[in-house]
């Protein structure tokens, strides 16, 4: 198969032919119709991540058609249209038994602890566990979307930040999970306020259900619930700083180490601080049956194939919306 390699950190990788996978005994393999450009497969290959290790395919949000399973997999997926959340879990461990399987504790995460789905084809382990179907009427664009972006703001927006009608919600950073956030906070009632420098990225977000757009969130203050999506120390501080007393900030975006947050604000306005990672298989049937009401289509602005992946790649944040390549 055709595949985009990265062979050492930060330097341009290329497509190469490689072997096609095979599935594990409990895994499948899928043919890739598409799949997200995302910022962490960016981290990735500038050697950002430290379990990553080369030579790696990247690629983590993919939809696709099953083409073979293993011998402990029910066989009627093959041809089955899918999805699979990038924490591929176990199902075993006792974080999967409480049904808490984004935070699997043996995960793994295709493009970061194995090769990933900037490729033709992409093996999965615990197919059972992982695979989720996608409806005839969702297409593979938004259903590659769905891996990664909108699934982990789904659980952000109503399982952590527990969002409801009529609330005011502030959402700093619209990159693709940005706006994937304000497109659910919009869709379940929430007067939603997108916050990001980029004023194509701000006009994106009024596209998707934000009321209001702003380059700052310096004149913020009283909203229930605040997520920070751009995962950048100033981002979260200015995403506590806005609530009003007793609200919630959802941390969605991935903080470097070390970041100093107003716990002095936490402590005065008794906020809930809250983390948000991905979402289980078993969270998706909400998701799916919303999907129509989100129009999330206007998240893919691009979409290319691999020999562009490279470049799509590199070019991670500089435009506004989401990149998807169709291998």
């Amino acid at each position: 198969m055709k595949a985009l390699v990265v062979r050492a950190f930060g330097e341009q990788p290329g497509v190469e032919t490689v072997a096609d996978p095979t599935p594990a005994p409990d895994g499948a393999v899928v043919a890739v119709a598409a799949t997200g450009v995302c910022r962490s497969d960016w981290h990735a290959w500038r050697g950002h991540d430290a379990g990553v290790v080369l030579p790696l395919v990247p690629g983590h949000e993919l939809a696709g058609t099953v083409v073979a399973v293993g011998a402990r997999v029910d066989p009627r997926w093959v041809g089955r249209r899918v999805t699979t959340p990038f924490v591929c879990a176990c199902g075993t461990c006792p974080a999967c038994r409480a049904g808490e399987q984004q935070v699997c504790e043996r995960q793994e995460q295709p493009g970061f602890t194995h090769d990933g789905s900037y490729a033709e084809l992409v093996g999965l382990r615990h197919a059972e566990v992982n695979l989720v179907e996608l409806p005839e009427e969702v297409g593979f664009d938004v259903g590659a979307l769905l891996g990664c972006r909108v699934a982990t703001a789904w659980r952000a927006v109503h399982h952590r930040g527990r969002v409801r009608a009529g609330e005011t919600v502030v959402v700093h950073g619209c990159g693709g999970l940005g706006l994937a956030a304000v497109a659910v906070a919009a869709g379940a009632g929430a007067h939603v306020i997108a916050v990001d420098p980029s004023a194509g990225a701000r006009t994106l977000a009024e596209q998707v259900g934000a009321a209001q757009a702003l380059p700052t969130a310096d004149d913020l203050h009283g909203a229930h619930v605040s997520l920070d999506c751009a995962g950048l120390a100033v981002s979260a501080a200015a995403s506590i700083r806005c609530l009003g007393v007793r609200g919630r900030h959802v941390q969605v975006g991935l903080l470097p180490g070390g970041a100093v947050l107003p716990v002095d604000v936490v402590v005065a306005r008794e906020l809930d601080v809250l983390g948000s990672h991905g979402a289980p298989a078993h969270a998706y049937p909400g998701l799916l049956a919303a999907l129509p009401s989100l129009g999330l289509e206007r998240l893919v602005t691009r979409r290319a194939g691999l020999d562009d992946a490279a470049q799509a790649l590199a070019d991670v944040g500089r435009e506004p919306g989401i990149t998807v390549l169709v291998p």
